[in-house]
């Protein structure tokens, strides 16, 4: 079970990787507000939530204890990320408020992931 979980996790942070690739690489097209949500953000965000569900319920399955506080507000926060990218994704320009709190939103959560212990 700790390989399947394990790797789980790796398909979870390929995700966060894409999600936040996307976003690192609109930077400067956000300075001159014709950033867009790709569509690697959009299946970065679908892939950190079905992993994410499914790591749950694999460490439940295993024995582990789960803190629900904690990943109640990480998945809030994802469902506030992902409506954000798949509402805007075919605009042609985002608001750079809307575009960086996407950003700020998918950093936070993973220091939610890190430090929350």
């Amino acid at each position: 079970m700790n390989e399947l979980i394990h790797a789980v996790v790796g398909l979870h942070i390929i995700g966060i990787g894409a999600l936040l690739g996307g976003f690192l690489t609109q930077l400067g097209p956000m300075r001159s507000g014709t950033a867009r949500f790709g569509q690697p953000m959009l299946y970065g965000a679908l892939t950190m939530l079905v992993t994410g569900v499914a790591l749950i319920g694999l460490s439940q399955a295993d024995g582990y204890t789960i803190n629900t506080v904690k990943y109640g507000i990480k998945l809030a926060v994802l469902v506030v990320i992902l409506g954000l990218v798949y509402v805007k994704r075919d605009d042609d320009r985002i608001d750079k408020r809307v575009f960086g709190a996407v950003g700020g939103l998918t950093v936070v959560n993973i220091f939610i992931a890190l430090l929350w212990t």
